[in-house]
C-alpha cells in the first residue's frame, strides 16, 4: 500500500480547510421552543428594563430605611403597616415616615419606600411591626434594569443559545429568535465488510456491525448541522463516485468514512479534489478535505477524533459559532507520551479538576470513547506529559 508523501501539520490542515469556508447567509426565525443549540445570526438588543420596576427582593416589608437606623433587637422601632401587597400586584399607598408596606418577593416597591426589611426581622402586633435591625438604603431591592437594561446588547451574534439564554431573551419579551441555517452535512458509510442488522452467521464470516453513521448524525446535531444519511456503500468505485458526487451538490458538507488510504479498494478520495491529505493527527492520520467534502477513516475512534479535531470547527465555521467548546485546566493522573512529529489526540475522563487518560487506544475501540468524557491534545513538538503536570482538556 503507497504511504503518505508528506503529512500536512494539524495547523496548517486546520487553516486550509476554515480558510476554504464561506460562513452561510440564510438566517431562519425560529420560537424559543426550538432554539436550544442554535447560532445567533445577529446581536439582540433588550427593549426593555429588567426589571421593568424597583421589586422587593425577600418577603417583608417596604419602609424608609432611615427610619430604622436606629432599631436594635433590645431597642427596636415600631413602624405601621398601611397595605399588603402580593407578587404581581401594586399598592396605591405611599410609604410615609413611620409607615411600611408589607410585600411578597417579586412585588413591586410602593412609592416613598427605599429599602426591605426582611421578614424575619420584624416581630407583628395588628398593624404595629417591632423593627428589630437597622436596613440599608437599596437593600434587599432589585432596582429596575438591574439585570437588563433597554437598548444593552444582551446577546451577542455567533452565541450558541443555551438554556439561561433562552431565559433571559423570554424575561425581556422575545417570542422568536434569528438563527443560521443549519449546515446541511451528507454522510456516507463505505466498506464492503459492513452490515446494518445483527447477522450472527455474517460475524462469523468476517463482517462488522456498522456504528460509525449514528455517531456523526449525533455529532453533526450536537454542532449545529442536520445530518443527511446517504446509506452504507460497498466498495464499489462507480456507486460511491455517483453517490458522493450527489452529496456534494446537495449538501454543505459531506463526511465519507472508508476510503481515505491507498488500498486497492480505498475509492472516496478519488472523486474530491483534495486540498491535504494525510495529516500529522493520532488517530486519523489518513483523513483528507477538499470541495467541502472530508474523506475520513473507517474506524470509529479515528473518526471521532477526526471530526473533533476538524469537523466540528468547520460546522462551527459555517454558522459563525462563538464559544462552542468548554475548555478546563486540569492535573493529569498518569503520564501521557507521544512521537515527536504527531498531533496526538488523548481521550480522558475528567472529574474534579482530575483528567485521568484513558488506557485503551486503539483506532477501532469505540469503548474508549464511552469511558472518556474530553480530550487532551499533545502538539508535534512534544513527547507528551508527566504525571501531575497542568493540561487543557476539551470536553464533549
Amino acid at each position: 500500500m503507497k504511504e503518505f508523501k508528506r503529512l500536512t501539520p494539524y495547523r496548517e490542515a486546520l487553516e486550509l480547510l476554515l480558510n476554504d469556508l464561506d460562513e452561510i447567509s440564510e438566517v431562519e426565525e425560529v420560537p424559543l421552543d426550538e432554539a436550544l443549540g442554535r447560532v445567533l445570526a445577529e446581536d439582540v438588543v433588550s427593549p426593555i428594563d429588567s426589571p421593568p420596576f424597583d421589586r422587593s427582593a425577600v418577603d417583608g416589608y417596604a419602609l424608609r430605611a432611615e427610619d430604622t437606623f436606629q432599631a436594635r433587637e433590645y431597642s427596636p422601632v415600631e413602624l405601621r403597616v398601611i397595605d399588603e401587597i402580593t407578587a404581581g400586584g401594586v399598592s396605591d399607598a405611599t410609604v410615609e415616615p413611620g409607615t411600611a408596606v408589607k410585600l411578597m418577593t417579586g412585588a413591586k416597591l410602593p412609592e416613598g419606600a427605599n429599602a426591605v426589611l426582611m421578614q424575619e426581622m420584624a416581630e407583628r402586633e395588628g398593624d404595629l411591626i417591632k423593627v428589630l435591625r437597622p436596613v440599608a438604603p437599596g437593600q434587599n431591592v432589585a432596582f429596575a434594569g438591574e439585570d437588563v437594561k433597554s437598548g444593552e446588547v444582551i446577546l451577542k451574534k455567533g452565541q450558541v443559545l443555551r438554556p439561561q439564554d433562552l431565559a433571559l431573551l423570554k424575561s425581556v419579551g422575545f417570542k422568536k429568535v434569528k438563527v443560521k441555517r443549519k449546515p446541511r452535512v451528507g454522510i456516507i458509510i463505505t466498506g464492503d465488510e459492513l452490515i446494518e442488522e445483527f447477522d450472527e452467521e455474517a460475524l462469523k464470516a468476517g463482517k462488522i456491525l456498522e456504528s460509525n453513521s449514528i455517531m456523526l448524525r449525533g455529532l453533526v446535531k450536537r454542532y449545529f448541522g442536520e445530518p443527511v444519511f446517504y446509506g452504507i456503500l460497498p466498495d464499489d468505485e462507480d456507486l460511491i463516485k455517483e453517490v458522493v458526487d450527489r452529496a456534494k451538490r446537495e449538501s454543505d458538507l459531506v463526511l465519507v468514512t472508508g476510503g481515505s488510504a491507498f488500498g486497492d479498494r480505498d475509492f472516496a478520495h478519488r472523486f474530491v479534489s483534495l486540498l491535504f491529505h494525510g495529516t500529522t493527527i493520532k488517530p486519523g492520520r489518513p483523513i483528507g478535505y477538499g470541495e467541502r467534502a472530508f474523506i475520513m477513516s473507517g474506524y470509529p475512534a479515528a473518526v471521532f477524533a477526526q471530526f473533533h479535531l476538524y469537523v466540528k470547527h468547520a460546522l462551527a465555521k459555517l454558522v459563525g459559532a462563538r464559544n462552542y467548546e468548554i475548555r478546563l485546566r486540569a492535573t493529569l493522573t498518569d503520564r501521557v507520551s507521544s512521537q515527536l512529529g504527531r498531533y496526538e489526540f488523548v481521550k480522558v475522563w475528567y472529574e474534579n479538576g482530575r483528567a485521568k487518560p484513558i488506557k485503551k487506544r486503539g483506532s477501532g475501540l469505540i469503548s474508549s470513547l464511552v469511558q472518556s468524557n474530553g480530550y487532551v491534545v499533545i502538539p508535534e513538538n512534544s513527547e507528551g506529559y508527566l504525571e501531575g503536570e497542568e493540561v487543557e482538556v476539551i470536553l464533549y
